[in-house]
């Protein structure tokens, strides 16, 4: 696991880019830690609960990358995990590569393309930020490997996709086996879910 001096390094390096293009608002970049870095970091609660007897190293597919997360958090906590960051915005994938470069994050591999295109399958695949659950399914779990994981980031209407999620979770033979909770240390009240899908 890497130290506070290279997250210092990143969150820099991430900084200087986001004054070019447009990866957060200008207003996250005072909270880039608490708002992105930390909630992208959230996965550790799931890799505790389901993922102590997986097989070492995997394979994670991040739809709708953006501005890295929770890709690049992701890759720099668990260098032992494969992590391809997707986003068919070639600017933003241009931003990551810079990371990637910077920071010589070797787990981190960058796609420029839309999830219907990609062919491989991956065991974990994240998505924070991007679409309706309902929707988001439909790219998702096509692309996970048999007895795959797919972890939708998601807030205040989690329950609210979930329901509308139903048809779709069915047609693809994939259910919601968990919902885990956390909060953002943020001044406001700001929790967070990660909604946990079996293939």
């Amino acid at each position: 696991m890497y130290n506070k001096d290279f997250y210092k390094k990143y969150i820099q390096t991430f900084l200087e880019l986001n004054s070019k293009i447009n990866l957060v608002s200008k207003n996250d970049e005072k909270v880039l830690w608490e708002k992105h870095i930390f909630d992208s970091l959230a996965i550790k609660f799931f890799l505790e609960k389901y993922f102590t007897l997986y097989p070492s190293p995997f394979t994670l597919l991040d739809i709708g990358t953006g501005g890295g997360f929770p890709a690049i958090p992701i890759a720099i906590t668990y260098p032992e995990i494969e992590v391809y960051a997707l986003d068919s915005i070639r600017k933003k994938i241009n931003a990551l590569e810079t990371i990637k470069s910077e920071l010589d994050i070797k787990n981190l591999h960058t796609i420029c393309s839309r999830a219907e295109n990609i062919k491989e399958k991956y065991d974990l695949i994240t998505s924070r930020a991007v679409a309706p659950l309902k929707i988001i399914t439909e790219y998702a779990i096509p692309l996970l490997k048999e007895h795959g994981y797919f972890i939708a980031y998601k807030s205040l209407r989690t329950s609210e996709e979930i329901k509308d999620a139903k048809q779709t979770l069915k047609n693809f033979h994939a259910e919601v086996i968990d919902i885990i909770s956390y909060e953002l240390p943020l001044q406001e009240n700001h929790t967070r879910n990660l909604v946990v899908i079996k293939k």
